[in-house]
């Protein structure tokens, strides 16, 4: 008997509760709706499906009670709770499937196979918590599993000894590696279907005492969200930036540690000012994320394509804005100076703690002050810290060595006390903080005469705030903690 009750008004739903494994719940059709003392209710579109109610059973040590409703609205209330995705800026239509796609289906993929089920699930559940990488890493008679979830890895598995050699040798061959090289770096790419949604890996092996160690980064396009605004800049820095951004000519630079989200700031800049009267080329080590109406060049060391001579090729295709994927030596930095010399508007990344610091790395390549002063508009500087997760947020009182460290003198702040929703850690999601030195005539004329970092910030306009002053503020509007902030500002 058919129920009358819309399957998105359970409670399980709305909240997203993730009670059975996505491969388990699509393969047989069913979700989890609510759950009693002694008894879990399911929803399920074929009660004669005895094998997986039996399944259910073992996997909850409980009575399962079934609720007959139609596929498709099984299927919507699966992606409701497994696959919260955002919109996206010149996303391809999810109903679509690419036709020049090559790659693998994880759920056609069969699942007979232990090592290849195993697998599968490892890349569907570190996909469903929203992590960047998945890190495999042999040990003596085991191979540990960590997600880099909100930039911090988890522990999760551990995998016995007899299938360990066997899931390796999996991945390279799905990544088309050489599976008989073992005592060799390599990497590789694997693109994966799933339920629709076009993801890609880059692998990395690497050889180590107890074997092959592997990490798969995740590149999920629905996880990207382009533009300046969803960025979490505060109104002023913003209004800053995009007005640096406006200029026809010069270099803006964005600076921060690996993994600190300068990739996603430079695209999102470039949405932002991308036009059909413009021709806008980027040179990017890799290319990790495809745009649309962008010339894209993907930097290859084997061939000889370095940044630098890749981007004197780009000049001769009369580009108005041009987008280095990294200043890393003085050829790439120089051609970069002669480019926004010559009318066009450059932008980059360099790793630096902090924006001043950008012009001191750049003297160091041996780039002269005045070309420095006379070319450099805005420099970003920025770090991601976990938000704290809302399901679970509270009150607490700081102890005094936070409030001295960060020179707060609020009483009570917030932190996340750890929940299912964020698998105990307290956070669930991540944003930016941010500092931006606009190159005023002040600025400019120090660097010329006295390149020294300690002049430079001492000259900085009175508004300027530093990374650890915008951490402050969303300490104090209870977005992020204390620790978070302390933790990715204390080498500045």
């Amino acid at each position: 008997m058919k129920n009358n009750i819309k399957l998105q008004n359970f409670e399980f739903i709305k909240n997203k509760v993730k009670k059975i494994p996505y491969l388990f719940a699509k393969k047989n059709n069913l979700i989890a709706i609510d759950e009693k003392r002694e008894k879990i209710i399911v929803a399920i579109n074929d009660i004669y499906n005895l094998d997986a109610l039996s399944e259910l059973y073992l996997m909850f040590n409980k009575e399962i009670e079934t609720k007959i409703y139609p596929k498709d609205e099984i299927e919507k209330a699966i992606e409701t709770c497994y696959h919260q995705t955002k919109k996206i800026v010149h996303a391809k239509d999810e109903n679509k499937k690419d036709e020049n796609f090559e790659g693998y289906d994880l759920l056609e993929i069969s699942s007979d196979n232990e090592v290849v089920n195993i697998l599968n699930t490892i890349i569907l559940e570190a996909i469903t918590q929203g992590a960047s990488d998945i890190h495999l890493e042999p040990e003596k008679n085991i191979l540990k599993i960590r997600y880099r979830i909100d930039g911090v890895l988890q522990q999760r598995d551990y995998i016995t000894s007899h299938v360990v050699s066997q899931i390796i040798t999996r991945i390279k061959v799905m990544a088309s590696l050489d599976i008989a090289e073992k005592r060799l770096p390599q990497d590789g790419r694997i693109k994966l279907m799933i339920n629709k949604r076009e993801i890609d890996f880059r692998i990395s092996t690497m050889p180590t005492v107890y074997g092959e160690r592997v990490v798969l980064r995740i590149l999920d396009k629905s996880n990207l969200v382009l533009g300046l605004e969803h960025l979490g800049m505060e109104e002023n820095l913003l209004k800053n930036f995009k007005i640096a951004l406006s200029y026809p000519e010069g270099i803006v630079l964005v600076t921060g540690p690996t993994g600190s989200g300068k990739t996603t700031t430079l695209y999102s800049s470039i949405n932002e000012i991308n036009n059909s009267s413009l021709n806008i080329m980027t040179i990017e080590d890799p290319v990790e994320y495809k745009l649309t109406d962008i010339a894209q060049i993907a930097v290859n060391p084997k061939i000889d394509l370095t940044f630098a001579k890749g981007l004197r090729h780009i000049l001769r295709q009369d580009p108005d804005i041009i987008m280095i994927g990294e200043i890393r030596d003085y050829q790439t930095a120089e051609i970069a100076i002669q480019a926004s010399l010559t009318g066009h508007l450059v932008l980059s990344t360099l790793h630096t703690n902090d924006a001043p610091s950008a012009i001191i790395r750049l003297a160091d390549m041996k780039i002269e002050s005045y070309l420095l002063s006379s070319t450099i508009i805005a420099v970003l500087s920025q770090r991601l810290v976990r938000k704290i997760c809302s399901s679970c947020k509270e009150e607490y009182k700081p102890t005094n060595i936070e409030l001295e460290e960060l020179k707060i003198k609020e009483k009570i702040l917030f932190r996340g006390r750890g929940c299912s929703d964020c698998f105990n850690t307290g956070y669930m999601g991540r944003c930016g903080i941010y500092e931006l030195m606009v190159l005023d005539d002040k600025i400019k004329n120090h660097i010329v005469k006295d390149m020294h970092i300690n002049k430079i910030k001492e000259n900085l306009k009175s508004d300027y705030k530093t990374l650890r002053q915008n951490g402050v503020e969303l300490i104090k509007k209870g977005i992020t903690t204390t620790f978070e902030v302390i933790r990715v500002t204390k080498n500045i």
